[in-house]
């Protein structure tokens, strides 16, 4: 995994395509369908230029009640992840057995007004920059990502990560010693994990979902002052498990995270997720239950930050702020 020393590129790329998305093993990807970056371009040495098609209609990223409807903050996260992979491979260097493992990373969006889905399929323009310095050997073993924003000519947000990169036989020793025993898989498994009943699932319109699929909490427990709920979701829920995982992925964490504000505020209808801050400690494990918990209430003003929680075995694992805007600033 090493990094090529090409120099400074001229900042005059070719006008970005959206005919056809990219080879998904670019992005880590099984499915095609998954598939969201379009063409992917260098701009400086460290610095890449993406192109990625906001779909329309999306069986887990449009299933979403609040109207008018919006582009799901998740699907930027997302498309962010997959700019920010497929530069890695084909402008910065790493390998393609090189995993990025998601430490911390934070997204702030204007919407909801700027997120609003027209007549057509968006057209997202993502500039990433590489932030980090290889060891004596040219490899990279950390260092942050940081992205801007574009739809249709609009910037719209900013995304920064801190990550790790390692190659398979590291992300298992890690695996390891964090366990000490070999982790499961989530083909291990039928459609869940421990601890999930369809009869304890929360009710899809109270986390602003259509489709019982994208529920990924169970057993909900609302107070005065706070809300707890398990993190149950179905493993055949492609959008979420795209493949074969041995923990619960960044990205279910901050699925629930988010379903678990819109029950702390109330109102799932009419309030938009404009904003992630994560960071991780351990992984989630698949054979351990894991409970999210927030506080209650609704943030005043219009806008405001909820703070997540994630244990495991009553350890902490993860935290997730969720950033969320009602209706009124369309």
């Amino acid at each position: 995994m090493t990094t090529p020393t090409a120099p400074e590129i001229a900042p005059a790329p070719a006008e970005l395509s959206y005919r056809q998305t990219v080879d998904r093993t670019l992005v880590h990807r099984a499915a095609v369908s998954e598939v969201f970056v379009t063409d992917i371009q260098p701009l400086a040495a460290k610095r890449v230029r993406a192109a990625v098609q906001l779909p329309l209609t999306h069986g887990y990223y449009s299933d979403h009640l609040q109207r008018p409807a919006a582009y799901d903050a998740l699907l930027l996260l997302e498309s962010g992840r997959q700019a920010a992979i497929a530069g890695s491979h084909t402008h910065i260097g790493l390998s393609e057995n090189t995993t990025m493992i998601v430490d911390a990373f934070r997204l702030e969006l204007s919407g909801p007004k700027e997120l609003l889905i027209g007549a057509e399929p968006g057209r997202l323009r993502i500039d990433t920059d590489y932030i980090g310095r290889p060891t004596r050997r040219g490899r990279y073993r950390k260092g942050k990502v940081a992205q801007r924003y574009i739809i249709d000519g609009t910037e719209v947000g900013e995304h920064e990560m801190d990550v790790l990169f390692l190659n398979r036989h590291e992300n298992e020793v890690l695996r390891h010693a964090q366990r000490g025993t070999p982790a499961p898989l989530t083909s291990d498994f039928c459609d869940h994990g421990p601890g999930a009943d369809d009869s304890r699932q929360v009710e899809p319109e109270r986390v602003g979902r259509g489709n019982p699929l994208n529920v990924v909490l169970s057993g909900a427990r609302l107070t005065t002052h706070s809300v707890t709920a398990e993190v149950t979701p179905r493993f055949d829920n492609r959008a979420l498990f795209d493949h074969v995982y041995d923990h619960l992925p960044a990205m279910t964490l901050v699925e629930a995270a988010r379903q678990l504000s819109l029950l702390s505020v109330g109102e799932p209808q009419a309030t938009y997720t404009v904003g992630f801050e994560a960071r991780f400690s351990r992984f989630a494990e698949l054979d351990e239950v894991v409970l999210a918990e927030a506080p209650r209430g609704r943030p005043e003003g219009g806008r405001g930050a909820i703070p997540v929680r994630f244990l495991q075995d009553g350890a902490e694992i993860a935290r997730v702020t969720v950033t969320v805007a009602d209706g009124g600033e369309l």
